[in-house]
């Protein structure tokens, strides 16, 4: 049996990207708080709560990194890479739970119209949206591949687009006086962020249900193992993923024993097998068992 191991970048950079948005959005929070308490607004408040919601992401995202780093265990092998999927998850969920709550508080004020000042909402917003698009500039430059870091960033971007809703109403309110606006910016900011959400936690299940990484086509992979020479057939063939960051394939290599050639042996099989997938498919981690025809019938027949 072959082992190759394929190691992420080193998060180091992404860990600090964290702690600096965080910073920003927990001073941001503070004055988007005085802000929807003076106002009174909807938007404002639907803000306020993607900004408690990103500072808690951030918090779980920089701690995620965190954890994720630890090397494995004899009793978690695999380390606490998966972590970092699990938080993106209750990010997203959190999201979601959000801005559910907003779309519902804004179909109610459809019908009974709340009154906004809407010089407050302008302040606040600016505020909120230069604070955001610090968040954003400082996050951009991480590893966007990292599942992690995105359920970070889509936050972000969330709060930033909330923030944008709010000074659209409040430039609308001072200019017309439309008692909408509010409430219009607010389920505005649902139907954007809304999907992205939803988007978020659906990849998040597909790795923590062990699906293959949407960039690698199975068959494909397949394929190319059937075609290495003194490879015969193939089964028991799996790739799947510990975090986006950690792809993984293990596969069965069934060779014929009259067939080892110079250059085609056992050993060498396992060898080119796994620069195959190394190079072509980046599964750097693969762990490959080589076996001859009789031991594959015997093993499917006690399977």
């Amino acid at each position: 049996m072959g082992h190759g191991h394929g190691h992420g970048h080193s998060a180091g950079g992404d860990r600090r990207r964290l702690a600096i948005a965080l910073v920003v959005t927990l001073v941001t929070a503070v004055l988007g708080a005085v802000g929807a308490a003076l106002a009174g607004s909807l938007a404002l408040l639907a803000d306020l709560g993607h900004l408690l919601t990103d500072a808690a992401a951030l918090a779980a995202a920089l701690v995620a990194s965190l954890l994720a780093a630890r090397p494995g265990t004899p009793r978690r092998t695999y380390g606490l890479g998966r972590v970092e999927v699990l938080v993106a998850g209750v990010n997203a969920l959190a999201l979601v739970v959000v801005v559910g709550w907003v779309a519902v508080e804004g179909v109610r004020r459809l019908v009974e119209p709340a009154e906004v000042p809407g010089l407050p909402l302008l302040v606040v917003g600016v505020l909120g949206l230069v604070g955001n698009a610090v968040s954003l500039v400082v996050l951009a430059g991480g590893d966007r591949a990292n599942m992690n870091m995105r359920g970070a960033m889509l936050h972000v971007a969330g709060d930033a687009l909330g923030s944008v809703g709010v000074v659209l109403a409040a430039v609308v309110l001072l200019t017309t006086g439309w008692p909408y606006a509010d409430t219009v910016a607010s389920l505005a900011i649902v139907a954007l962020i809304l999907p992205r959400a939803v988007g978020l936690l659906r990849e998040v299940g597909h790795v923590l249900l062990e699906g293959a990484p949407r960039d690698i086509d199975v068959s494909e992979v397949r394929s190319a193992l059937c075609a290495v020479p003194g490879v015969a057939d193939i089964h028991d063939l799996h790739v799947w993923a510990i975090n986006d960051r950690t792809p993984s394939v293990s596969a069965h290599l069934v060779v014929d024993q009259g067939a080892a050639r110079p250059g085609c042996g056992d050993g060498s099989v396992l060898d080119r097998a796994a620069a195959l997938l190394r190079e072509r498919f980046g599964l750097a981690h693969s762990t490959l068992q080589v076996e001859h025809r009789t031991h594959s019938h015997h093993e499917r027949h006690c399977h």
